[in-house]
């Protein structure tokens, strides 16, 4: 079976998208010592502690096509404050999936389509 294992995130500022996501989501964004250009290494378990899925963050070089990922949040009506105060937009407004929860669609600061979910307690 195969699964998702790694995303990445372009940035036309990297240390502000740093910055954004470090702050919105709590997750753990340090610089990839070796390699021929600026990278960065994301770690998204460091809020619950469970393994997530890693990913990467580096200056946007090619306009490639977009693909939306979503995060899981406690709280989505915090979180689309969050967005908002850390310089981000909603793009989709919240949503009822019926059955599953909430959705909403953000921009961050250096353009990109993400969104967040949060799930009904079961």
């Amino acid at each position: 079976m195969t699964s998702i294992i790694h995303f990445d995130i372009s940035a036309e500022d990297v240390l502000r998208a740093k910055n954004f996501y470090e702050q919105l989501f709590g997750w753990k964004i340090e610089k990839f010592p070796a390699g021929p250009v600026e990278y960065y290494l994301i770690e998204t378990n460091t809020a619950t502690g469970e393994r997530g899925i890693g990913g990467g963050l580096a200056k946007r070089e090619k306009d490639y096509q977009k693909i939306t990922n979503f995060i899981q949040v406690d709280a989505i009506d915090e979180a689309i404050a969050k967005v908002k105060e850390l310089g981000g937009e909603i793009v989709e407004p919240k949503s009822t999936i019926p059955n599953i929860g909430f959705i909403a669609g953000c921009r961050d600061t250096e353009g990109n389509i993400f969104g967040i979910m949060e799930l009904k307690e079961e």
